[in-house]
């Protein structure tokens, strides 16, 4: 957090915002479509509520999004291939297409430190 004090910080998470609970069943991309462990699409919610977050974040002239790793929303460059195995494959969250198709960079949690330690404004 001390290194993203300068930072104005937006909180959000899709899946809330979609109209999903807390806590849920596990979810994952398989193809097009967002499945719970069991079955359930929830497709809809992930993608209503990556397009409210990329609005908050366009709202207030987001740059950067820094997500959280694997997930089905935020996942920046690997995601569970949707076998509830545990496997990774290559391939971002329904919130992180989102907010690249809006010109906002994304990186994860993982790996945000390098995409902020020389930013071009904060």
């Amino acid at each position: 957090m001390e290194q993203l004090r300068n930072w104005v910080l937006i909180p959000v998470c899709p899946e809330l915002e979609g109209g999903l609970s807390t806590p849920r069943p596990p979810a994952e991309i398989t193809g097009d479509q967002v499945l719970q462990e069991g079955g359930e699409d929830v497709t809809r919610q992930f993608v209503k509520g990556a397009a409210l977050c990329r609005d908050k974040g366009v709202a207030k002239h987001a740059t950067l999004a820094i997500l959280k790793s694997r997930s089905p929303a935020c996942g920046c460059g690997q995601v569970y291939d949707g076998s509830f195995t545990g496997t990774l494959i290559k391939g971002d969250g329904i919130f992180t297409r989102t907010l690249r198709s809006a010109g906002i960079a994304c990186v994860s949690d993982e790996d945000y430190r390098g995409a902020i330690d020389h930013p071009a404004e904060p």
